[in-house]
């Protein structure tokens, strides 16, 4: 394998004796591994069969944000080595990948609905945002207008259930914190 260490980018002398040293990744364009724009890709041993797969991971990260099967040489042996074209394919789809997972994450720690307001003057729009705090998760339970403007917020328990019943509850209770949360 390729050394995969950190270089560091050569800055004026007059701004690293300011600031600390910035960290890139170095360019790599090899058959078996790529590293550019912020992404990594490298083929690997399959180790669940005779054939090979290649890894995406972005910058900063532990984990690869895809793992896939690769193609194998003509010799149907060795890999496919990576190209240009197979690595803007393999970026594009591993971006994708890592987008669709930020939305369900987004899903799951943010419910919206709509209520009408107590006194008739329209409707509320009413979110539950859960802070998924290792130590003390919580979620916060949010009254907006129709303006958009916050008319009151409460912590609640990061187990609240944001129903249309619950939020009508709130609402018809001044927004007092709901029992139980």
């Amino acid at each position: 394998m390729t050394d995969q260490s950190l270089t560091s980018v050569d800055l004026p002398s007059e701004i690293t004796a300011d600031a600390p040293a910035v960290e890139t990744p170095e360019t790599v364009h090899e058959d078996r591994l790529w590293r550019d724009s912020g992404w990594t890709a490298r083929i690997i041993k399959n180790e669940d069969d005779d054939g090979w797969a290649v890894e995406m991971i972005k910058d900063g990260e532990p984990e690869p944000a895809l793992v896939g099967p690769w193609t194998m040489g003509r010799n149907k042996k060795d890999p496919k080595p990576l190209d240009t074209s197979a690595f803007n394919t393999l970026v594009k789809t591993a971006s994708e990948v890592l987008r669709r997972h930020e939305q369900q994450l987004r899903a799951q720690l943010h419910k919206s609905l709509t209520v009408e307001a107590a006194s008739g003057d329209g409707e509320l729009e009413i979110t539950l945002d859960i802070v998924p705090d290792e130590d003390d998760p919580y979620a916060l339970l949010t009254a907006l207008d129709s303006l958009g403007e916050r008319l009151a917020q409460v912590q609640v328990s990061a187990g609240f259930k944001l129903t249309k019943a619950s939020a009508t509850s709130w609402v018809e209770n001044e927004f007092r914190r709901p029992s139980g949360s």
